[in-house]
């Protein structure tokens, strides 16, 4: 669709425009563009990029600025990511707490905040298969129990029982190592069924609370496995871009705190291979109509299990922002495949 002339222009004003954040006028284009061109001939191409929508002119400059169509040709046609190197690679190895399982998600957000000064998100995902290392019942009145369920990562999941009638602590502690005993590490979803037969070896009566215990510590597992994890949404608020579009933060930042069509978006780069780029509108979610998301799935033994990636302006340096991404997402799936 574009001559050679009118790419090398195009990467040009999305190059100085990232770095500047001022609208791009043909000096500037002549400068920085290598190419032996008159004002005359340059302001001609600008204005056949305009024309065809990769560019736009701010009402009180007369530079020109990229659009999300502008940065989508950049992205998949003219942008060189130039990968990091290994002691990069090093220091996001040695910040991300490989060595610590139940920190690795939290610990993930925060680096990709940190590096990129935007907010890191990572999603976590429902596991087809729910497992527990071990339950306890605590009384809380006559007829209302507490569940305490722990994962194999740790994580501590609360919910309250309503029982038909009252159980001593006798009782709750028999119930509770009957379970753990029998079924610690095993898939919630297949004990149900198992529950009839083998609840024979205790009192009748007790088979209603063990199975209000395996299907509410299955929700709550589930609940707690589908989860987005946000770090450094205040670092927005710092972005120059963004501070004098009040309007555009607020919603992004009602958006982080309603997280469900946040989490459709990362849903998507789930079901693709590698790095994804979501500019403005295009990524169909309204809110993020000034922002680009980032994104990269990551996996455990070879599974695809969630999606780690960056939330910020348009006007981000992706050349560097990708492999950011791209690197951190293989050093989780390296981490979970570990351990």
């Amino acid at each position: 669709m574009l001559n050679q002339r009118a790419k090398i222009l195009l990467k040009t004003l999305v190059e100085r425009y990232i770095t500047e954040g001022q609208p791009v006028g043909s000096r500037s284009l002549s400068k920085f563009s290598g190419l032996d061109l008159s004002p005359a001939t340059i302001r001609n191409v600008m204005a056949d990029l305009e024309e065809m929508g990769f560019v736009t002119s701010p009402h009180t400059s007369a530079g020109r600025v990229p659009t999300p169509r502008g940065y989508r040709f950049f992205i998949d046609t003219l942008l060189v990511v130039k990968p990091l190197d290994s002691v990069e690679i090093y220091h996001l190895e040695e910040q991300l707490h490989l060595d610590n399982p139940s920190q690795l998600i939290n610990s993930t957000s925060q680096l990709l905040s940190e590096l990129t000064r935007f907010a890191g998100v990572v999603v976590t995902s429902k596991r087809s298969g729910v497992v527990f290392r071990y339950i306890e019942f605590m009384a809380l009145s006559e007829k209302r129990i507490l569940l305490i369920i722990v994962t194999p990562e740790g994580d501590v999941q609360n919910r309250v029982l309503f029982t038909d009638r009252v159980y001593s602590q006798t009782e709750l502690i028999e119930a509770a190592n009957f379970i753990n005993q029998n079924y610690a590490g095993c898939d919630l979803d297949g004990i149900r069924s198992r529950l009839k037969s083998e609840l024979k070896q205790l009192h009748h009566d007790m088979t209603s609370l063990m199975t209000a215990a395996i299907e509410v510590g299955g929700e709550a597992i589930r609940e707690s496995s589908d989860a987005m994890v946000v770090a450094g949404e205040r670092k927005l608020l710092d972005v120059h871009d963004l501070v004098g579009n009040m309007t555009s933060l607020k919603k992004l930042f009602d958006l982080f705190e309603r997280k469900t069509a946040l989490l459709q978006l990362l849903e998507l780069s789930r079901q693709a291979q590698g790095v994804q780029i979501f500019i403005g509108g295009e990524s169909g979610v309204v809110t993020l109509d000034e922002f680009s998301v980032v994104t990269a799935p990551y996996e455990m033994d070879g599974v695809i299990v969630g999606t780690v990636g960056v939330v910020g302006p348009t006007r981000m340096a992706y050349d560097r922002i990708i492999p950011i991404v791209d690197v951190t997402a293989k050093l989780l799936s390296n981490a979970l495949s570990q351990h």
